[in-house]
């Protein structure tokens, strides 16, 4: 899944929504996406290393920036699916893992982008499906700085690994991507 193409139909989405692991296993099994990487967006840190993002002190997000055919999917249904795999009301934090790393945020591409995430945010905030008022930052896209490989295709990697097993696979079944 995650090979680089070249091809000029291809666009590019940028997710924050907790650990990067969970968020990249769900986008890397949505029809039309063509590639998937783990890495670091919104910070001030160049080449941020993984325990640099976790001290907190980078600012950067955990983040999976995906490419995909909007021939084959659509933006709109690349946010659905990023509201539905995390808590979007919950500020810095998704599950257990705490600390501005894990904000959900998203980085757009172009204005359309942000308009149709501004959009979709404020249908779900104002559809009452949450209890609470949906806290997602909605940002320009900065530097993607790819995170180290071992991060790359973690889930497909190491699916019997406790963190899988526990946080991932459930949110992809309650997805219905596994």
């Amino acid at each position: 899944m995650n090979t680089p193409h070249s091809s000029s139909n291809l666009s590019k989405a940028t997710f924050g929504a907790g650990c990067f692991w969970c968020i990249e296993a769900a986008f890397s099994n949505q029809k039309g996406v063509h590639s998937v990487f783990s890495g670091y967006m919104g910070g001030n840190v160049e080449n941020p290393t993984y325990e640099q993002v976790c001290s907190g002190q980078t600012n950067h997000a955990e983040v999976v920036q995906v490419t995909f055919n909007p021939e084959e999917t659509s933006y709109h249904t690349l946010l659905d699916l990023f509201w539905g795999i995390h808590n979007p009301t919950t500020l810095n934090q998704q599950g257990a893992d705490r600390g501005t790393q894990y904000r959900s945020v998203i980085f757009y591409h172009s204005e359309e982008q942000k308009t149709m995430a501004e959009n979709s945010k404020n249908e779900l905030d104002a559809s009452g499906q949450l209890d609470q008022p949906i806290v997602t930052e909605i940002t320009p896209a900065t530097t993607f700085y790819p995170a180290e490989e071992y991060h790359q295709e973690y889930y497909s990697r190491n699916k019997n690994a406790p963190y899988c097993q526990m946080v991932i696979q459930p949110k992809l079944r309650k997805l219905g991507l596994e």
